[in-house]
């Protein structure tokens, strides 16, 4: 019995050992409505282009864009005073895909941009187009780590209250 619980403690201790921080970094990005995407970002990636007071773009951003000629397009997003939204263009063949207006997309600065959680409203630039902008946070394994290693320790105490 003593065997048991050593090793039960050994394996909670050793997936703690391998746990690190847990940081949501990669973001999912779901375009819905009138037009349909999916992409995902790390916020550690620096944009390709920023112009300040305009926005910001990420070339080649792998995903699944509809009506794309292959799985990668610029992803553009735009400061607020230039009528926010976004903008996706297929990077084979250069057309854009959607440009929508909205609420400006990222905070911070156009080098560091941080994206908040969350579901925003767009509507076509110069069209009658309507979409939702969801942005989830992707979580990283070591999230899941803890989380099991969280759930070991608390068998192994119903265990210990059990006998």
């Amino acid at each position: 019995m003593k065997l048991k619980q050593f090793l039960g403690t050994t394996a909670v201790a050793t997936a703690l050992l391998f746990t690190g921080a847990a940081n949501a970094e990669l973001y999912q990005f779901t375009v819905t409505g009138d037009y349909s995407a999916t992409w995902q970002l790390d916020t550690d990636v620096e944009p390709d282009v920023v112009i300040e007071q305009l926005g910001l773009t990420y070339y080649d951003v792998a995903g699944s864009y509809d009506g794309a000629a292959s799985g990668y397009a610029h992803v553009s997003f735009f400061y607020g005073g230039f009528g926010g939204g976004l903008s996706l263009e297929d990077s084979a063949t250069g057309e854009y895909l959607v440009v929508a207006d909205g609420p400006q997309i990222y905070a911070g600065n156009g080098l560091t941009p941080s994206y908040t959680v969350g579901t925003y409203a767009l509507t076509e630039y110069e069209g009658g187009g309507a979409y939702t902008l969801t942005i989830s946070a992707v979580p990283e394994p070591a999230t899941y780590g803890m989380l099991l290693a969280g759930m070991g320790m608390l068998g192994i105490a119903l265990r210990r209250r059990q006998h």
